[in-house]
Protein backbone atom coordinates (compact mmCIF):
# COMPACT_ATOMS: atom_id res chain seq x y z
CA UNK A 1 0.00 0.00 0.00
CA UNK A 2 1.19 3.49 -0.77
CA UNK A 3 2.36 6.04 1.73
CA UNK A 4 0.32 9.21 2.36
CA UNK A 5 0.79 11.86 -0.33
CA UNK A 6 1.56 15.47 0.54
CA UNK A 7 0.49 18.37 -1.67
CA UNK A 8 1.54 21.94 -0.89
CA UNK A 9 0.48 25.27 -2.29
CA UNK A 10 1.19 28.83 -1.20
CA UNK A 11 -1.52 31.32 -2.05
CA UNK A 12 -1.75 35.11 -2.05
CA UNK A 13 -4.69 34.98 0.33
CA UNK A 14 -5.77 35.40 3.92
CA UNK A 15 -6.08 32.25 6.02
CA UNK A 16 -9.76 33.10 6.61
CA UNK A 17 -10.41 32.90 2.86
CA UNK A 18 -8.88 29.44 2.51
CA UNK A 19 -10.53 28.20 5.71
CA UNK A 20 -13.95 29.26 4.42
CA UNK A 21 -13.37 27.33 1.17
CA UNK A 22 -13.13 24.14 3.22
CA UNK A 23 -15.74 24.87 5.90
CA UNK A 24 -18.69 26.64 4.25
CA UNK A 25 -21.20 25.38 1.68
CA UNK A 26 -20.60 28.28 -0.72
CA UNK A 27 -16.85 28.02 -0.34
CA UNK A 28 -16.70 24.26 -0.84
CA UNK A 29 -18.99 24.36 -3.88
CA UNK A 30 -16.85 27.10 -5.45
CA UNK A 31 -13.83 24.86 -6.01
CA UNK A 32 -14.22 21.24 -4.96
CA UNK A 33 -13.91 18.59 -7.64
CA UNK A 34 -11.42 18.00 -10.44
CA UNK A 35 -11.63 20.04 -13.64
CA UNK A 36 -14.81 19.05 -15.47
CA UNK A 37 -16.70 18.39 -12.22
CA UNK A 38 -18.61 20.44 -9.68
CA UNK A 39 -20.24 19.60 -6.38
CA UNK A 40 -23.61 20.27 -4.87
CA UNK A 41 -23.37 20.29 -1.08
CA UNK A 42 -26.36 18.96 0.85
CA UNK A 43 -24.86 19.08 4.35
CA UNK A 44 -21.71 20.73 5.65
CA UNK A 45 -21.33 20.84 9.43
CA UNK A 46 -17.88 22.27 10.13
CA UNK A 47 -17.36 20.78 13.59
CA UNK A 48 -15.67 17.64 14.85
CA UNK A 49 -18.06 14.81 14.02
CA UNK A 50 -19.98 17.03 11.60
CA UNK A 51 -21.20 15.62 8.32
CA UNK A 52 -20.17 16.56 4.80
CA UNK A 53 -22.60 15.22 2.19
CA UNK A 54 -22.42 16.23 -1.46
CA UNK A 55 -22.89 15.07 -5.02
CA UNK A 56 -19.89 15.06 -7.35
CA UNK A 57 -21.29 15.93 -10.78
CA UNK A 58 -19.66 15.84 -14.23
CA UNK A 59 -20.44 19.31 -15.57
CA UNK A 60 -18.84 19.60 -18.98
CA UNK A 61 -20.06 17.84 -22.14
CA UNK A 62 -16.64 16.18 -22.50
CA UNK A 63 -16.64 14.83 -18.94
CA UNK A 64 -20.25 13.65 -19.18
CA UNK A 65 -19.36 11.77 -22.39
CA UNK A 66 -16.23 10.29 -20.79
CA UNK A 67 -18.16 9.07 -17.72
CA UNK A 68 -20.80 7.52 -19.96
CA UNK A 69 -18.11 5.90 -22.12
CA UNK A 70 -16.62 4.29 -18.98
CA UNK A 71 -20.07 3.11 -17.84
CA UNK A 72 -19.95 5.42 -14.81
CA UNK A 73 -22.74 7.61 -13.45
CA UNK A 74 -22.37 11.33 -14.18
CA UNK A 75 -23.23 12.10 -10.55
CA UNK A 76 -22.19 10.29 -7.39
CA UNK A 77 -23.24 10.93 -3.80
CA UNK A 78 -20.32 11.35 -1.43
CA UNK A 79 -20.24 11.50 2.33
CA UNK A 80 -17.65 12.32 4.88
CA UNK A 81 -17.05 13.57 8.40
CA UNK A 82 -14.96 16.37 9.82
CA UNK A 83 -12.65 14.51 12.20
CA UNK A 84 -10.50 17.45 13.36
CA UNK A 85 -10.86 21.24 13.35
CA UNK A 86 -8.58 23.92 14.78
CA UNK A 87 -9.86 27.18 13.33
CA UNK A 88 -7.52 28.64 10.68
CA UNK A 89 -4.83 26.03 11.53
CA UNK A 90 -5.87 22.45 10.81
CA UNK A 91 -8.75 20.31 9.65
CA UNK A 92 -9.24 16.69 8.74
CA UNK A 93 -11.96 15.19 6.55
CA UNK A 94 -12.64 11.47 6.39
CA UNK A 95 -14.50 10.38 3.26
CA UNK A 96 -16.24 7.08 2.67
CA UNK A 97 -14.99 5.57 -0.59
CA UNK A 98 -17.92 3.49 -1.84
CA UNK A 99 -18.04 3.96 -5.60
CA UNK A 100 -15.67 1.25 -6.76
CA UNK A 101 -17.21 -1.97 -8.11
CA UNK A 102 -15.71 -5.01 -6.42
CA UNK A 103 -14.04 -2.97 -3.66
CA UNK A 104 -15.60 -2.94 -0.20
CA UNK A 105 -16.33 0.59 1.07
CA UNK A 106 -13.53 2.09 3.17
CA UNK A 107 -12.54 5.38 4.76
CA UNK A 108 -9.76 7.69 3.68
CA UNK A 109 -8.69 10.88 5.42
CA UNK A 110 -7.19 14.12 4.19
CA UNK A 111 -5.51 16.47 6.63
CA UNK A 112 -5.09 20.15 5.83
CA UNK A 113 -2.69 22.50 7.63
CA UNK A 114 -2.62 26.26 7.11
CA UNK A 115 0.50 28.40 7.67
CA UNK A 116 -0.21 32.13 7.22
CA UNK A 117 2.73 34.51 6.72
CA UNK A 118 2.73 38.13 5.48
CA UNK A 119 -0.09 38.09 2.95
CA UNK A 120 0.26 34.47 1.92
CA UNK A 121 -0.90 31.14 3.25
CA UNK A 122 0.93 27.86 2.77
CA UNK A 123 -1.62 25.06 2.63
CA UNK A 124 -0.30 21.52 3.19
CA UNK A 125 -2.69 18.67 2.38
CA UNK A 126 -1.87 15.09 3.37
CA UNK A 127 -3.93 12.45 1.55
CA UNK A 128 -4.22 8.92 2.91
CA UNK A 129 -3.46 6.18 0.39
CA UNK A 130 -6.34 4.51 -1.37
CA UNK A 131 -6.86 0.73 -1.65
CA UNK A 132 -4.26 0.37 -4.42
CA UNK A 133 -1.28 2.28 -5.76
CA UNK A 134 -3.18 2.95 -9.01
CA UNK A 135 -6.13 4.52 -7.20
CA UNK A 136 -3.79 6.48 -4.92
CA UNK A 137 -2.15 7.93 -8.04
CA UNK A 138 -5.54 8.71 -9.60
CA UNK A 139 -6.72 10.35 -6.36
CA UNK A 140 -3.60 12.50 -6.24
CA UNK A 141 -4.08 13.52 -9.89
CA UNK A 142 -7.72 14.41 -9.24
CA UNK A 143 -6.84 16.45 -6.18
CA UNK A 144 -4.13 18.28 -8.13
CA UNK A 145 -6.69 19.02 -10.85
CA UNK A 146 -9.11 20.57 -8.40
CA UNK A 147 -6.33 22.64 -6.82
CA UNK A 148 -5.86 24.35 -10.19
CA UNK A 149 -9.16 26.12 -9.40
CA UNK A 150 -7.53 27.64 -6.32
CA UNK A 151 -4.27 28.28 -8.20
CA UNK A 152 -6.24 30.38 -10.70
CA UNK A 153 -8.27 32.14 -8.02
CA UNK A 154 -5.35 33.17 -5.81
CA UNK A 155 -2.40 33.03 -8.22
CA UNK A 156 0.13 30.93 -6.33
CA UNK A 157 2.80 32.90 -4.57
CA UNK A 158 6.39 32.58 -5.85
CA UNK A 159 7.86 29.19 -4.98
CA UNK A 160 4.50 27.92 -3.78
CA UNK A 161 3.90 25.02 -6.13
Amino acid sequence: MSKPAVVERTYNARVEELWDLWTTKAGFESWWGPQGFRVEVHTLEARVGGALVYDMIADTPEMVAEMQRMGQAVSHGTKGTFTALRRHEHLALTHVIDLLPGVAPYDTTMRVDFFPARGTVRMVVTLDPMHSDEFTRMSLEGFGSQLTKLDERFASAPGGR
